[in-house]
């Protein structure tokens, strides 16, 4: 197989949509800080929504996960959700679940100050060679060909040992 073609991991991001309430927008910050060891950011309006939110008010807490880091969590995540996932949560090179409980994860125990909250992980895939579409500079684009289709996705998921459910 050729090397450029292979699909591999890019990140993985965990998310927590809280609307404007800022006692679980703390908590959702020390519930990442607590998982990852990383420093979890505050997502913000971009612009008036449609729920009447002005722009630049916090509605969320997010934190990315890349290399060793990301594997270990998307591990974790799937020994939460049984090992199993949905044909209708993968998408062309990505895939979300979401965890209802974080004391669902193995080997991690329940926070009396964080209380009980649910979380998404978002996953990407890439080739080698995605760096081209990062580029600040030019707009450059990838080809049609190098794109990851939903059945390479499919496959890599069960490559993990992870059940597809139709």
């Amino acid at each position: 197989m050729n090397p450029m073609r292979k699909v591999r991991l890019e990140k993985v991001t965990l998310n927590i949509g809280t609307s404007t309430d800022k006692e679980k927008i703390e908590k959702g910050l020390k519930l990442f800080e607590m998982l990852t060891g990383k420093k979890p950011v505050v997502t913000k309006t971009i612009k008036r929504n449609t729920f009447g939110i002005a722009k630049g008010r916090p509605i969320g807490v997010k934190v990315t996960l890349r290399g060793k880091e990301a594997m270990d969590m998307l591990v974790k995540v799937f020994k939460a959700v049984d090992n199993s996932i949905k044909l209708k949560q993968i998408n062309d090179g990505n895939f979300s679940i979401g965890v209802k409980e974080y004391i669902d994860l193995p080997g991690v125990n329940y926070d009396s100050n964080i209380g009980i909250l649910g979380f998404d992980c978002t996953v990407t895939l890439e080739r080698p060679g995605y760096s081209v579409k990062r580029r600040k500079l030019r707009k450059a684009k990838i080809g049609k060909k190098h794109l990851i289709t939903k059945q390479e996705t499919v496959e890599w998921i069960k490559s993990l040992g992870v059940k597809i459910i139709e």
